[in-house]
C-alpha cells in the first residue's frame, strides 16, 4: 500500500494572498517560481475569510476579484496547472473572521468580549470556535472543497478563541452563549472568567484547548472520510503537525527555537510528519520587510536537520515583495529535494532529552532552566531530543538513556509514573529546581532519597548563596532549595553559607554548610539525580562555562559505563558546530553539522567557516562509505570495536554526513 505524501518528504511554498491578487495572480508564473525554488507543495489561500472559488455556500463570500478573472475560479486553476507539474495543492483556510453582513444575520457566530461587544478589526467579527461557524459551517465548507478540487491537506490559521487580536491588544475571554453553556457543563458552578486575573481561568483554559483539540480531531477524521489521501495540518491530533517558523519586533531571539519546537514535536513520536513554514518577513505587522537571509536559513537548516519538510510562506504572489531571503532559502530547499533519500523517513537517534513544561514561554525561570539545559548538551556535543511532558508517558521507558527533568514543577501521575518506568528500565533521571517534589519529597524514585528542609527564591534571599563546583564556583540564582539527604545517598556540589557582599572588607565567611548542590541514588537498575537549584538558568543568563561543563558531565557520569558511548560524540569540532544524530528510512546514519558561529545578540550574521575535524559515533554496522553531501563526495573514516570515525570537511553554513550501509 502507498504511504501517504506526508510520511515521505515533502518542500512547500506558501502564498499568503490578498484579495486583490486573485484576480490577475497568473498560476503558471507562480508555479515556476515554486517548481524552481525545488518545492513540491503549494499552499493556497481557498476559503474562509474569503473564498477564492466560486461557492455555494452561504457562510462563505466569494471574493469579488474572481469577477475579473476570466475563469472565476482561482482555486480550479491553480489545482488543474499544478497536478500537470505533479505539484500538491494545500488548501489554506482562515475561520477565525466574518464580515459585518455575516455578523448581522448570525451574531451567534462572534465572539463576545467581557464589554458585551463583538471584536472587530478592520471591519470583520472574530469569530468564537465553540459556536455553530466553526462546529458546523466549517465543515461544510471543508466538504464542498473536497467535492470539487483535488487537494492534499488543508490548514487553519488563527483557529483559537482570540483572547488578542491582531494588534496583540488583550480582549479577554469570549462571554458568547454558546461559550457559556459549553463552559458550564465543562466546569458545573464555575463562573465564566473574564480573563486571567478571574477566578476559573485555569478551568476555561483547559475547556477552551478541550474544544480545539476536539475541532482537530474531527475535522481530521472529516477530511479522511472524504479524501482518504488529504491531510490536516495543525495540532497533534491532526495528520500533520503545522509551525510558524517566524520573528517578532520586540521578542528575545531563541537562536535554537527551530530545533526545539521540532524535536518538542517529534518527542514522542520520532515519525510524527512536521510542517515547518518559514517566514519571509520580519514581524506580521511589517510583512513587506524581508527577514535577514541568514536568520532565515536557520529556520529550514534547523527543521531538516530534525526530519521537518521544509516550507516557506510570503505574502501575496512570490513576485510582490523584495524578500532577499528567498535566494538562500530556494539554495536550501532544493538541497532537500536533491537529496531526498537522506531525508526520507529521517528521524532522531538521540538517546537524551531534556523535558518541556506546557507553558514554558510564559515563564521566562522555567523557560531560562530548560533552554539553558538545552543549549549546555549540545554545545558539548550530546545529540538530545525535547520531549513535552505532557507527552512522556507515551514515550518507550527504554528510549532514553538519559532523561533531564529542568525545573518544570510537580509532575502529574502520568508523568511520575513514566519517570519511574525510564528508572526500571535502567535509565538515568536528573530533576532539577521544583521538579517533581510535592510536601518536602520526591514523587519519584521510591523511598525518598531527600527532604526538602528550606526553599530561597527572591533575589535578596539568594544574595551570597554559592554552589561549589570541581571548576569554581557558581551563583545560586532563581530558587535554591536545602536538601536533607539519606545516608545511602552519593552527594556533591557544596552549597557554601552566605556573608556579606557589601562593603568588599566584609566580603569573608562564605563555609560549608553541610548542603548540597547534587544528591544522587540508585534505584533499582537505574539512577536519580536531584539538583535543588538552577544550573541551567545559570548558564543561560550568566553563561558560565563552569556551570555547563560540570552540569553536563555530572549527568553523563549518571549512565552505566556500557551504554554511556552513544550519549555524547567524540569530537574535536568547537562548541559553535551544532551536531543532530539521526538515522533515515534506509538505515543510513545522518549526522548534520550545522555552523552556529553566526548567533549573535538578537541576530543571525554570516557564520566564519570552520576548519574540518574528527567525529567519532556509535554505529551498529561498519559503512560502505561516508558521503559529505554539501562538499560533495566521499570522506576518510574508520570503523572500531562500533566506533565510527569520521574526518569532516570544512564547514560553512552546514553539512551533511551520510553513513551508507548498503
Amino acid at each position: 500500500m502507498t504511504q501517504p505524501w506526508w510520511r515521505g518528504t515533502f518542500r512547500g511554498f506558501q502564498t499568503n494572498l490578498r484579495e486583490i491578487d486573485p484576480a490577475t495572480l497568473d498560476v503558471e508564473e507562480v508555479l515556476d517560481v515554486i517548481e524552481d525554488y525545488g518545492a513540491d507543495t503549494w499552499l493556497l489561500s481557498v476559503g474562509g475569510i474569503v473564498a477564492n472559488y466560486p461557492s455555494d455556500l452561504d457562510c462563505q463570500t466569494v471574493n469579488p476579484a474572481l469577477a475579473r478573472r476570466p475563469s472565476g475560479d482561482l482555486v480550479g486553476d491553480a489545482v488543474t496547472a499544478a497536478a500537470a507539474r505533479g505539484i500538491r495543492v494545500l488548501a489554506r483556510m482562515d475561520f477565525s473572521k466574518i464580515d459585518a453582513g455575516h455578523a448581522e444575520r448570525h451574531p451567534e457566530w462572534c465572539f463576545v468580549g467581557p464589554d458585551g461587544e463583538q471584536q472587530v478589526y478592520h471591519g470583520y467579527r472574530s469569530v468564537c470556535p465553540s459556536g455553530e461557524y466553526y462546529q458546523e459551517r466549517m465543515f461544510d465548507v471543508v466538504g464542498e472543497v473536497l467535492a470539487r478540487y483535488d487537494v492534499r491537506g488543508f490548514f487553519f490559521n488563527m483557529m483559537h478563541f482570540n483572547e488578542r487580536d491582531y494588534s496583540r491588544r488583550y480582549r479577554g475571554v469570549c462571554q458568547c452563549e454558546a461559550c457559556r453553556a459549553a463552559f458550564a457543563r465543562h466546569s458545573p458552578g464555575v463562573p465564566l472568567p473574564t480573563g486571567p486575573d478571574s477566578p476559573g481561568y485555569g478551568a476555561w483554559r483547559d475547556f477552551s484547548e478541550g474544544v480545539l483539540e476536539d475541532l482537530n480531531v474531527r475535522m481530521s477524521a472529516h477530511i479522511r472520510s472524504l479524501a482518504p489521501d488529504a491531510a490536516l495540518l495543525l495540532r497533534d491530533g491532526a495528520d500533520v503537525t503545522y509551525h510558524e517558523a517566524n520573528n517578532a519586533v520586540g521578542r528575545p531571539l531563541w537562536h535554537l527555537a527551530t530545533s526545539e519546537k521540532v524535536s518538542a514535536f517529534r518527542g514522542a513520536d520520532r515519525e510524527r510528519a512536521v510542517y515547518v513554514n518559514s517566514v519571509a518577513f520580519v514581524d506580521m505587522p511589517y510583512r513587506w520587510a524581508g527577514e535577514d537571509p541568514h536568520h532565515f536559513a536557520q529556520y529550514l537548516l534547523q527543521a531538516v536537520a530534525h526530519g521537518a519538510g521544509p516550507s516557506t510562506y510570503v505574502m501575496g504572489v512570490p513576485s510582490t515583495g523584495g524578500y532577499d531571503c528567498l535566494a538562500i532559502g530556494r539554495e536550501l530547499t532544493r538541497f532537500h529535494r536533491d537529496h531526498a533519500h537522506v531525508y526520507d523517513g529521517l528521524r532522531s537517534a538521540a538517546e537524551v532529552a531534556v523535558v518541556r513544561a506546557p507553558g514554558v514561554d510564559a515563564q521566562p525561570e522555567r523557560m531560562s532552566e530548560m533552554r539553558g539545559w538545552y543549549q549546555a548538551l549540545l554545545e558539548r556535543h550530546v545529540p538530545t531530543d525535547v520531549v513535552r511532558l505532557e507527552q512522556l508517558a507515551l514515550v518507550e521507558p527504554e528510549r532514553y538513556r538519559l532523561l533531564v527533568v529542568p525545573h518544570v514543577g510537580p509532575l502529574g501521575a502520568d508523568a511520575a509514573a513514566a519517570i519511574d518506568a525510564v528508572l526500571a528500565a535502567g535509565g538515568a533521571v536528573v530533576l532539577t529546581g521544583d521538579s517533581g517534589w510535592v510536601d518536602g519529597v520526591p514523587q519519584v524514585g521510591g523511598e525518598p532519597l531527600a527532604r526538602r528542609l528550606a526553599s530561597y527564591a527572591t533575589e535578596q534571599a539568594l544574595f551570597s548563596l554559592h554552589v561549589a563546583l570541581d571548576g569554581g564556583h557558581a551563583p545560586a540564582l532563581g530558587q535554591l532549595h536545602v536538601l536533607e539527604a539519606t545516608d545511602d545517598a552519593r552527594t556533591d556540589w557544596p552549597l557554601l553559607g552566605r556573608s556579606t557582599y557589601g562593603p568588599p572588607e566584609k566580603c569573608y565567611g562564605n563555609r560549608p554548610t553541610g548542603h548540597h548542590g547534587w544528591v544522587e541514588r540508585r534505584v533499582g537498575p537505574g539512577v536519580l539525580g536531584l539538583v535543588p537549584w538552577l544550573p541551567g538558568l545559570v548558564y543561560r543568563e550568566v553563561g558560565l562555562q563552569r556551570v555547563r561543563d560540570a552540569a553536563v558531565d555530572q549527568v553523563l557520569r549518571l549512565v552505566d559505563e556500557s551504554r554511556r558511548a552513544g550519549l555524547g560524540l567524540r569530537t574535536d569540532l568547537p562548541a559553535q558546530v551544532q551536531v543532530v544524530l539521526g538515522r533515515n528510512r534506509a538505515g543510513s546514519t545522518v549526522v548534520h553539522l550545522l555552523n552556529r558561529s553566526g548567533d549573535a545578540p538578537q541576530r543571525f550574521v554570516e557564520p566564519v567557516p570552520i576548519a574540518g575535524g574528527v567525529v567519532t559515533i556509535p554505529v551498529d554496522t561498519p559503512p560502505v562509505c561516508v558521503r559529505a553531501h554539501v562538499a560533495g563526495g566521499e570522506v576518510e573514516h574508520d570503523f572500531a570495536d562500533g566506533l565510527l570515525t569520521v574526518r569532516t570537511p570544512e564547514l560553512g553554513l552546514f553539512e551533511v554526513l551520510e553513513c551508507v550501509t548498503t
